[in-house]
């Protein structure tokens, strides 16, 4: 702070700038949350509780919206991803480090889905806002839903399309509304969808391109 000369009331150039604080250094736990999903896997292997909780943290709100979409049963949704992370923390020493971790728990996920689904006598929905006629086969990114918000018609917009999708997801056959959520939704590649479904790379080709033309075709009439 200047000082103010009493005798002439002319502010002092002598003061000296305020000193720089220091940058606090990261906590443990921004540390590992920016680490890679290896990381954090070998923390925890190593004893850090915390790790675990970091892995939760990052992954449960996306399988979440994975096994929801797949079995269209949300709080059934929300048991499975618990029963997904309980597995996880009981058999992580098994997880073989030279794959992706991010691969491994989708196909926990994946396999939870199939065993609600073998047991369900109906049909699960899979719910999305919007839809458009046309699908990406970008390899690098999942498919870009249409933003309908700002419409005026918007409700009625909505509510009309979540109906006419509902319809069509739920005569999709399980295993390829599957590799379709994985895909366009979750934004996987063709290799990982193969291992977490554990079929070939041309049966998810195969299933995912059926899917689309399906699906497409379908909702094609109430897009228009």
């Amino acid at each position: 702070m200047a000082e103010v000369a009493r005798s002439t009331g002319v502010l002092s150039l002598h003061t000296q700038p305020a000193p720089t604080p220091a940058p606090q250094a990261p906590t443990r736990r921004e540390r590992m949350r920016a680490a890679e999903d290896a990381d954090v896997v070998a923390s925890f292997l190593a004893g850090e509780e915390l790790a675990f909780e970091l892995l939760v943290e990052r992954y449960q709100t996306r399988l979440l919206n994975f096994i929801y979409r797949t079995i269209g049963d949300r709080e059934k949704a929300e048991d499975l991803v618990q029963e997904v992370f309980i597995r996880v923390y009981r058999h992580l020493h098994r997880f073989d480090a030279s794959k992706k971790f991010s691969t491994w728990i989708y196909t926990i996920a994946s396999n939870l889905a199939k065993n609600e689904l073998r047991n369900r006598s109906r049909n699960p929905l899979v719910l999305f806002q919007t839809v458009r006629d046309k699908f990406s086969d970008d390899e690098e990114r999942p498919l870009d839903f249409e933003d309908v918000a700002a419409r005026p018609d918007d409700a009625y917009h909505k509510r009309y399309l979540q109906e006419a999708v509902e319809e069509v997801v739920g005569t999709l056959p399980a295993h390829h509304r599957e590799v379709f959520v994985l895909r366009e939704l979750e934004g996987k590649s063709y290799e990982e969808i193969a291992e977490i479904t554990g079929v070939n790379l041309g049966t998810v080709k195969s299933r995912l391109n059926r899917a689309r033309a399906s699906f497409a075709e379908r909702i094609a009439p109430a897009l228009r």
